[in-house]
């Protein structure tokens, strides 16, 4: 199923001005940053924030306003060990969110195979 143009298919989420999302692929992980991070994360146990950071080539805000959708979202789990300089931020992916990152590529590459 393909999306319609912005503003007229019931249930399609835009990501961008005359940009939708398929009603069956997952709004919060389509973003570029947040499918990028979730594909990291779900080749791992658990990853820290300094090489998200690296991997993504994010600025620090930006990574945290990404990984904070997914956290929302019940994707993430997010843990901060020690405090200031020295502390570390490190995120592991729950099955919620694996499920909807697996969910995701299955829908995408059915869309490829149209």
């Amino acid at each position: 199923r393909r999306g319609e143009a912005a503003g007229t298919g019931a249930g399609a989420g835009a990501v961008e001005v005359g940009v939708t999302i398929p009603a069956d692929l997952d709004g919060t992980i389509h973003s570029p940053k947040r499918l990028a991070a979730m594909a990291i994360l779900a080749s791992s146990t658990t990853t820290d924030f300094s090489f998200l950071r690296e991997q993504l080539k994010l600025a620090d805000a930006d990574l945290s306003k990404q990984t904070g959708a997914l956290r929302d979202a019940g994707y993430v789990k997010t843990k901060k060990i020690g405090h200031g300089r020295t502390g570390q931020t490190r995120f592991t992916i729950m099955s919620e969110g694996r499920a909807a990152y697996l969910a995701y590529r299955r829908h995408l590459l059915d869309l490829l195979r149209e």
